[in-house]
């Protein structure tokens, strides 16, 4: 049954409840995690490993409008910006203040689905 909102509907078309969630997020995590200690592999880690959960929020929120993929999809696209230019020494990368900015800023997207639900009600 659905409710007045739609978000079993919405929770349906969730790739967060999925199998593709390991490719999506899971794995990627997991190689920013390993690029966090492995300075050479760093950029053909990170870049990749944001560019695709970026991709996957971004895919979602038009999905099923999961309100934390908003604000998380530009956050990974725009990491995956900052760690190329880095790599090109345009701008200087402190490894530790970067994870810390962008996995803080994720869990504060999560607490957005506190205060404003978990999808985004569709008129």
């Amino acid at each position: 049954m659905e409710n007045s909102d739609g978000s079993s509907q919405c929770s349906a078309r969730d790739l967060t409840g999925r199998r593709t969630a390991w490719f999506l997020w899971y794995v990627p995590i997991l190689l920013v995690i390993v690029g966090s200690s492995w300075d050479r592999g760093r950029l053909w880690l990170w870049v990749p490993a944001f560019a695709v959960m970026g991709a996957g929020c971004l895919a979602n929120a038009i999905r099923c409008g999961r309100i934390h993929c908003y604000i998380t999809s530009p956050l990974f696209l725009l990491a995956a910006v900052f760690v190329t230019l880095s790599a090109c020494g345009i701008v200087v990368l402190h490894p530790g203040v970067f994870l810390l900015v962008v996995f803080g800023t994720c869990c504060l997207a999560q607490c957005a689905e506190i205060l404003f639900g978990k999808y985004r009600r569709r008129a």
